[in-house]
C-alpha cells in the first residue's frame, strides 16, 4: 500500500484514474498555456483563444461594446443633438418671439413716421407757390398744398389733359373762354406770321372750337418743330374770313383768357375790350412768383400747376387749356383786383 501510494504521487496517472489539479487564474486579454492530459498521461500545454477562464472560443465569441448606443441614447434624451420635440418646441417659440418683436417694431416705426408728418390741418396758405412750401417745409407740406388748390395729381397723374380738364364738365360756353392760335411764318425769310389754327376750351378746359385756317399767303415756313403745322393740315382747311367770324362771334361779350393775347387777336386782326382780356403772362402775381417779368406759358405750368406742357410741337387746345386753368387758379383774386381797378377809375 505505501508503495502504491509513493508512486500515485510522483508517477503520471494511469488509465483510468482521475487526477485533480489545482486551477491558476488566466490573466483577461493576454493567450494563456493551459496544461491538458493527453490519452498517455502525458501533459499537454494548449494555447488557449478565449480571453474569459475556463471559456470555449466557440461558446464565448467575443461581445460587442454597448457604450456607444448608451451615449447617442443618452444624447438623444437630452435633446442636444437631436431634432426631438423639446428642440422643435424651443425654436418655434423662438420663431413666435422674433415675428412678435418684428411687428412691434413696425408698429414704432409707422407711429413715428405718423409723428413726423405734417398735418394737413396745420397748414394753412393763400396763393402761395407750392414749390416754395417744399423748399421750407417739406413735399409732405407742399403735396397737402397742391390738393387744397385743386392742382394734386398724386399717383393719378397720367396725362396732363387729367389736371387741365375738368372731367364730367359742362361742354358748351361759359362766361369766360380761353383762346390759343398756332402760326406759320411767310415772307422772304419766314419772318412774318399768319394763322394756321384756332383753338378755344371753355371754362372747364372743354374744346368748344378747333379748325386749321388756309393760308392767305405762301407759306415759307411751316415751323413744325413748335407750331405742329404740316402741309396738308392747311391745305384743307377752312377759310380765313369764315373762322374770324366764327371766333369773333364766341367771343362777343366773354372774358377772353390766353398767354400773350396781342399775338393771337392780331394774325385774327380781331381786338377785345381790354377789361375782358386775362393774359397770364402779364398778370403781376404770376410774374412775381417766378420771378420773371415775361413768363412763358410752359414757366407758369410747371411752377403753378406742376405740370409739363410744350414739351414738343404746342398744340393750340392745350396752350389754352393751360391759360384757362392757370385763370381759374386765381380766378377769384384776379376779378376782384379788376373791379377793384374799374372803381378807381370810375371814382376819377
Amino acid at each position: 500500500l505505501l508503495k502504491q501510494k509513493a508512486n500515485s504521487s510522483n508517477g503520471p496517472l494511469s488509465t483510468g484514474q482521475t487526477h485533480t489539479k489545482k486551477k491558476h487564474p488566466v490573466k483577461e486579454g493576454n493567450n494563456q498555456e493551459v496544461p491538458a492530459v493527453s490519452g498517455n498521461g502525458n501533459v499537454v500545454k494548449i494555447k488557449s483563444t478565449n480571453k474569459m477562464d475556463g471559456g470555449c472560443a466557440k461558446d464565448s465569441p467575443p461581445s460587442a461594446k454597448p457604450k456607444p448606443k448608451r451615449v447617442a441614447m443618452d444624447k438623444h434624451v437630452n435633446g442636444t443633438k437631436s431634432d426631438g420635440k423639446d428642440g422643435k418646441e424651443k425654436k418655434k417659440k423662438g420663431k413666435i418671439l422674433k415675428e412678435k418683436d418684428d411687428i412691434k417694431h413696425k408698429r414704432r416705426k409707422a407711429e413715428e413716421h405718423e409723428e413726423q408728418q405734417p398735418k394737413e390741418a396745420d397748414i394753412w396758405f393763400d396763393d402761395v407757390d407750392p414749390n416754395d412750401i417744399e423748399a421750407a417745409i417739406g413735399p409732405e407740406a407742399a403735396k397737402i398744398a397742391r390738393r387744397n388748390l385743386g392742382l394734386e395729381t398724386g399717383p393719378s397723374k397720367k396725362s396732363v389733359e387729367q389736371v387741365l380738364v375738368k372731367e364730367k364738365a359742362f361742354e358748351g360756353l361759359t362766361r369766360a373762354v380761353a383762346m390759343d392760335c398756332e402760326m406759320v411764318g411767310v415772307g422772304p425769310k419766314g419772318e412774318d406770321s399768319i394763322v394756321a389754327r384756332v383753338s378755344i376750351v371753355n371754362q372747364f378746359g372743354k374744346c368748344i372750337y378747333d379748325k386749321y385756317v388756309k393760308p392767305t399767303e405762301e407759306v415759307t415756313d411751316y415751323r413744325t418743330a413748335v407750331s405742329g403745322i404740316r402741309p396738308e393740315n392747311i391745305k384743307t382747311g377752312e377759310d380765313f374770313k369764315t373762322v374770324q367770324k366764327e371766333v369773333a362771334d364766341i367771343l362777343n361779350g366773354r372774358i377772353l383768357v390766353g398767354h400773350a393775347l396781342r399775338n393771337d387777336l392780331k394774325v385774327l386782326f380781331l381786338d377785345h375790350p381790354q377789361k375782358k382780356i386775362r393774359d397770364t403772362q402779364k398778370y403781376k402775381p404770376f410774374r412775381q412768383r417766378v420771378k420773371n417779368g415775361r413768363p412763358s406759358l410752359k414757366l407758369l405750368c410747371e411752377r403753378l400747376l406742376n405740370v409739363q406742357v410744350q414739351t414738343s410741337e404746342h398744340c393750340s387746345i392745350q396752350d389754352a387749356q393751360a391759360a384757362m386753368r392757370l385763370y381759374t387758379l386765381e380766378k377769384k383774386k384776379w376779378e376782384a383786383a379788376v373791379r377793384n381797378k374799374s372803381n378807381k377809375k370810375n371814382a376819377k
